[in-house]
């Protein structure tokens, strides 16, 4: 589980992360990508994308199957290292970061797919996820998933499929992060779930202010929630812009 990993790799106080948010307190953009090139050996998988989180946004990243999205979120986490281009955190140049580095700085990311480990608890999930063993950031996960609190005793294996993505997003929330990457929170829920779990990364992002970069395949779904949406073809940035002016554009053209 890439959240767990990252955090157990050292040990990251919430001192660490304001450094970085106080040093880009008068940037408008907490994010940003120019140019931003990645490549497994010969493959090329993002070539050129252009990318801005704004502070307290909530971005939509749109793209087909094998467009680069996750890679981009890898890149972004210091997971993958970029082979061109320049990423800014906080007005920081932070391309090439490690994953902890990232982590440190404030960004966590909720992985694609069931993420979490069965046979451990919830809070042994966010103990290894965390520096503290308490605090607000696990009163904020509890409050926004009350059932995690009342099962926080039991293993992740007994839960459904909705909950166990509550305590994966639950986890990257006791971090702390100013940015918060989430791969398709959706894969593999039901209608109804998938809403639940927009609707809580909503409330992560307006109630908490965390900068959220949400990735979805299902386009006019995620267009109710994000404020603006990017999206990436062929491993390039087509269209940046608001739900609104996407509606007006050839979706044949774009995806």
């Amino acid at each position: 589980m890439i959240v767990i990993i990252i955090m157990n790799m050292m040990n990251v106080t919430s001192s660490d992360r304001n450094e970085s948010a106080a040093a880009g307190s008068a940037v408008e953009s907490v994010l940003e990508v120019s140019e931003l090139a990645v490549a497994y050996g010969k493959h090329v998988v993002l070539n050129g994308i252009d990318l801005d989180l704004r502070r307290g946004e909530f971005l939509g990243l749109l793209g087909h199957n094998g467009a680069g999205k996750t890679t981009l979120l890898k890149a972004l986490l210091g997971l993958v290292r970029p082979s061109g281009g320049a990423v800014r955190l906080d007005g920081r140049d932070v391309t090439g970061q490690s994953a902890a580095e990232a982590v440190s700085r404030g960004i966590s990311m909720v992985p694609q797919g069931d993420t979490v480990f069965p046979s451990m608890t919830v809070t042994e999930h966010l103990q290894l996820s965390s520096s503290r063993r308490e605090g607000a950031a696990w009163q904020q996960a509890f409050d926004l998933f009350p059932l995690l609190h009342e099962r926080r005793h039991r293993p992740a294996g007994e839960m459904s499929g909705g909950q166990r993505q509550m305590l994966a997003i639950a986890c990257a929330m006791v971090q702390e992060p100013h940015v918060m990457l989430l791969d398709e929170p959706s894969t593999g829920l039901a209608p109804v779930l998938v809403d639940q779990v927009l609707d809580a990364i909503a409330h992560i992002n307006t109630e908490i202010g965390t900068s959220v970069i949400v990735v979805e395949q299902d386009a006019p779904r995620l267009m109710r929630y994000a404020d603006r949406l990017h999206v990436i073809k062929l491993g390039g940035t087509v269209f940046r812009g608001s739900p609104d002016e996407l509606r007006t554009r050839d979706w044949l053209e774009l995806f």
